[in-house]
């Protein structure tokens, strides 16, 4: 088999595993965060929920292309037989910090409900909070769905990630 078709194998069958669809989940719905967030006025607390919609996006993204290119042995210290024990932590990272930004992000929607009347006509965030807010629990969902998916094959003695 040549360098190329093995290649196109595994970027399959990374995309296809439970693995893969997860990690895609993740970057879409960060992605979709951090846009929403970014694209519109922001202030005070909305700062971290940026910084962590954006920071976990971007180590996401790296962590699923150098799964998806099989570069995991040439990352010092993290890849190798360590690979799936830096994905859990990473999942179980992004998780705990996405729980206090979907806080934030309930609190701010509540703040600005009261210009969600057609009567209304400055500004408001409520929809934008809102729509951030319903990110921010789906990326948490998806991120806790990884860390039980790499739990389960921690605890099984699973040292592959796929």
């Amino acid at each position: 088999m040549d360098r190329r078709s093995q290649m196109r194998e595994n970027i399959l069958k990374t995309i296809g595993s439970f693995w893969g669809i997860t990690r895609i989940l993740q970057i879409v719905f960060g992605a979709g965060l951090w846009v929403t967030i970014a694209a519109n006025k922001y202030e005070g607390s909305i700062h971290f929920v940026l910084f962590v919609a954006v920071l976990f996006w971007l180590l996401t993204l790296s962590l699923f292309f150098i799964t998806l290119l099989n570069k995991q042995d040439l990352v010092p210290l993290l890849g190798g037989e360590r690979w799936l024990s830096t994905n859990l932590a990473h999942d179980v990272a992004a998780a705990l910090l996405y729980l206090p930004a979907i806080g934030v992000m309930i609190y701010k929607t509540e703040r600005n409900s009261f210009c969600n009347l057609d009567q209304y006509k400055h500004l408001c965030l409520y929809k934008i909070y809102l729509t951030a807010a319903v990110f921010a629990c789906l990326s948490c969902c998806a991120y806790l769905l990884s860390v039980i998916h790499g739990g389960c094959r921690k605890c099984r003695g699973d040292q592959t990630l796929l």
